[in-house]
């Protein structure tokens, strides 16, 4: 596998939903790499162009960009009736180590055409032409996603018709099952963790917010954009160059962190950058969305901006989009109450980019609100496919 000085290593440069990543099989990784640890990290994140101080990741296949710093490995399924094990890895920019802690939801779009077009999925349950169901075990998170893949003449379909906001070009919509995305946290376990829909979250050196903590799809702390000053309407450039905003968000993740346990101290919440996450939400409002299209108030429920790596993001990320729809769905929420309180099942809400229409089947038993399923729409291309390059010594170093 190595060539000169370099090893050489064979990859799928793929987008899915508002993100790309460099896609693995694992049995293609060097037998070093085929196991978790440093080693392994070393190599991805030399694979990625990190840590780069100029931020912009020139010697690497990372984006300098939340959306694109990320990588996936594939491998044969570990759990029964699954087709395949997933683990995702968010990169930072700036950083030497891969945070293993969450899911891309975006990314989960194209898990299912990568396995199929790699042989994951058994022949005999591929159709030619309609959509081929592909049962993916997510093992950052221990939870089971489904996507529902077309196929046109026996190969999966990529273009199409269906318009993604955040995605420039039209293309074959996948739909994504998430199933049972609450509980997939190591911090209680429970969809609400503190057992209440709203709470009151100190932030040292800030000050208190009303706060909803939600583990589904990913832990994420949502606080009304009112309390930050904001309206909720503001685009990448309004958030991203206003760095007492950005410090004051990040106390606020850090701070859900330390309160249900995921670090004991708010300055370990550098070294766990993927989760949990915040957003801020508001009710309806008309805006212009970054690409230039009108976004009407009547056409949404609620207003949604969350924070991925230390900066707005651009669009959304599909796990914020499930936890989005999940609180969304439960009566109390700061994301049920501005959205116009009431029982719903499905919400469409604007973010940077544009709008989303997520859904989420919720209910209450015993007392207590479950999640049993959320559904999204995305759509996923191969950019490209071959092999990666990488400095052999990348090895050496993690070792050393």
């Amino acid at each position: 596998m190595s060539t000169l000085a370099q090893l050489r290593i064979p990859a799928t440069y793929m987008r899915g939903g508002t993100s790309k990543g460099v896609f693995f099989r694992l049995q293609d990784l060097p037998a070093f790499a085929q196991v978790r640890g440093p080693a392994r990290d070393a190599l991805l994140v030399r694979v990625i162009g990190s840590p780069d101080p100029y931020g912009k990741h020139t010697d690497g296949m990372g984006g300098a960009t939340s959306s694109t710093s990320k990588v996936v490995i594939i491998s044969r399924a570990s759990v029964p009736d699954h087709d395949v094990d997933y683990l995702y890895g968010q990169v930072p920019i700036d950083g030497d180590f891969i945070d293993w802690s969450g899911n891309c939801g975006n990314l989960s779009s194209a898990v299912g055409p990568f396995a199929i077009a790699n042989g994951f999925v058994d022949a005999s349950r591929v159709p030619r032409d309609g959509l081929c169901t592909v049962r993916i075990w997510q093992a950052n998170i221990g939870k089971t996603i489904i996507a529902h893949v077309p196929m046109r003449d026996g190969e999966v379909q990529e273009t199409g018709d269906f318009e993604l906001d955040g995605v420039a070009f039209p293309a074959a919509e996948i739909q994504l099952e998430f199933l049972d995305p609450a509980d997939e946290g190591d911090d209680g376990g429970a969809m609400f963790p503190t057992g209440r829909a709203v709470d009151q979250l100190e932030v040292a050196g800030v000050g208190t917010f009303e706060a909803t903590l939600i583990n589904a799809g990913v832990p994420m702390v949502f606080v009304e954009a009112a309390a930050l000053g904001c309206a909720g309407t503001e685009l990448q450039p309004a958030i991203n160059e206003n760095p007492s905003l950005l410090a004051t968000l990040e106390a606020i993740r850090a701070a859900r962190a330390v309160r249900l346990g995921l670090i004991d101290d708010v300055s370990k919440a550098a070294a766990r950058p993927l989760t949990p996450k915040v957003a801020f939400v508001a009710p309806p409002a008309d805006y212009v969305a970054s690409s230039g299209k009108p976004v009407r108030a009547a056409d949404i429920d609620l207003l949604a901006r969350a924070i991925s790596m230390g900066k707005l993001h651009p669009a959304m990320m599909g796990t914020a989009a499930v936890a989005i729809a999940t609180a969304a769905a439960v009566p109390g929420t700061l994301v049920n109450r501005v959205a116009g309180g009431g029982k719903r099942e499905a919400v469409r809400f604007g973010h940077p980019s544009g709008t989303l229409r997520v859904g989420a089947q919720a209910r209450e038993v015993g007392g207590a609100w479950v999640v049993t399923k959320a559904v999204m729409s995305r759509s996923a291309r191969v950019l490209m496919e071959g092999a990666v390059r990488v400095p052999d010594e990348t090895h050496a170093a993690a070792e050393a």
